[in-house]
């Protein structure tokens, strides 16, 4: 599909990537830009439809795609990271929360809005996921389970939409310059530079965006052995 003229939601749309997706769609010509976060006032870039969305929510859910009848671009970007270690978390609260945010406030959002998006040609539904998708980290495992759960959505979404024409994209990326990432010392990828990618991959018709080195070497590393994306089993 092409982004100029096309009408795209963004979860989630209030600071860093979000917030880059939705600028890059009004600087690519998108006719409407719904720029959803819970607190809608937050969102205070121009050419921006602030959305009051808590993508948690199922009634505010079923409420904005009632609403929000000419989308044609999803975007689910809207997630949240607590670093909870599986076994050293005192509760399990983080480990859920994520799973209900990254996992099934992605599949709610999808749920809703696929028969928008069947209305409306097919369009595009983007997941943001996340190289961790492929990977996990014992400081960030609880994340990493939301986020590999989210990868299978990904692909369960894009067999049961082929039939009506929607792309579903998937994007994995390291470490983006955002708040989440804000205590890692390590090289990043800029905002700017995964939204641009990923609307290419829209109007290219690609399936996945692999956005960085770190996403593609662990991509690469998933037919080889554990050791390989595990080192440290090795000692």
């Amino acid at each position: 599909m092409k982004i100029p003229g096309s009408v795209a939601l963004v979860t989630g749309a209030n600071r860093g990537l979000g917030r880059a997706f939705a600028r890059a769609l009004v600087d690519r010509g998108a006719r409407t830009v719904y720029a959803g976060a819970r607190d809608p006032d937050t969102i205070t870039d121009p050419g921006v439809v602030p959305v009051r969305l808590d993508i948690t929510d199922p009634e505010q859910v079923a409420e904005v795609a009632h609403r929000l009848g000419d989308v044609d671009l999803l975007v689910n970007n809207a997630g949240v990271s607590h670093s909870a270690s599986l076994l050293r978390a005192e509760t399990l609260d983080a480990a859920r929360a994520e799973i209900e945010t990254n996992y099934f406030g992605t599949l709610s959002l999808s749920r809703a809005f696929a028969p928008v998006l069947a209305r409306n040609g097919g369009g595009a539904l983007v997941n943001m996921l996340s190289v961790l998708s492929f990977m996990t980290l014992p400081q960030v495992g609880s994340y990493s389970a939301s986020k590999a759960a989210a990868w299978s959505l990904t692909n369960a979404l894009r067999l049961e939409l082929a039939a009506q024409g929607t792309l579903v994209v998937g994007v994995h990326a390291g470490f983006i310059d955002t708040d989440m990432a804000a205590g890692v010392q390590l090289p990043k990828i800029a905002p700017e530079d995964v939204a641009a990618q990923t609307l290419d991959a829209v109007e290219a018709e690609q399936y996945e965006v692999l956005a960085d080195h770190y996403s593609r070497d662990a991509k690469a590393a998933l037919s080889a052995d554990p050791e390989v994306l595990y080192p440290t089993l090795r000692r």
